[in-house]
């Protein structure tokens, strides 16, 4: 009898514990290649997914990294969880490594709310010279 107790309280404390966790999933919808262009700017866009239901989907704060270099991103048009924006690339690199960093608010029982991130890999753009 007290171990079935034992047993109940752990299974409900891990029921607990995974219906807490952030579940949510960064896709890169960017190409891995792209021919050079004059301007120097290149498209990076990313969908995001969260099965979180305290997530506040209006805070989120998408970002695109480059070694040090912080770049916004904004929502596309017509969707509901893409972003993009223009990364700059150097006339004399071909290749830029990136990540994605989206930043958002969630309800928190009991607080005002509270702030979590999510970081993508490290993805890699090739820039391909026209000839």
């Amino acid at each position: 009898m007290l171990t079935v107790k034992r047993l109940s309280s752990v299974l409900l404390l891990a029921l607990l514990a995974a219906g807490c966790t952030t579940t949510a999933t960064i896709t890169n919808l960017t190409p891995q290649e792209e021919f050079r262009n004059p301007n120097g700017l290149y498209p990076v866009d990313a969908a995001f997914a969260s099965q979180q239901q305290t997530l506040r989907w209006n805070t989120i704060r998408p970002q695109v990294v480059v070694e040090t270099e912080f770049y916004p991103m904004r929502p596309t048009p017509l969707m509901t969880n893409r972003w993009e924006t223009l990364i700059p690339v150097p006339p004399d690199r071909n290749v830029v490594y990136y990540r994605f960093k989206f930043d958002f608010d969630y309800n928190d029982f009991g607080s005002p709310g509270r702030s979590d991130s999510k970081l993508s890999p490290v993805y890699r753009l090739h820039i391909i010279d026209n000839k």
